[in-house]
């Protein structure tokens, strides 16, 4: 699932946070899947890590803005 940046804007710092910590959890077990070569959506990887990546810019948003 493509998270998109609104919704992750309206999210509090906590609840990205706890977002991250699931994708990286899904990712992970996406990656299990993969290296045992019984993957049916090799795409998802790629999404994950992009979500993370769009949570991860978004919450480094947040914090320079309190500064």
């Amino acid at each position: 699932m493509r998270l998109k940046p609104e919704e992750i804007r309206n999210m509090t710092e906590n609840e990205v946070a706890i977002k991250i910590r699931s994708l990286r959890e899904e990712m992970f077990k996406l990656t299990q899947e993969a290296k045992a070569g019984r993957i049916e959506k090799p795409h998802m990887l790629k999404i994950a890590r992009r979500d993370i990546a769009r949570c991860k810019t978004i919450l480094k948003e947040k914090e320079i803005g309190k500064k």
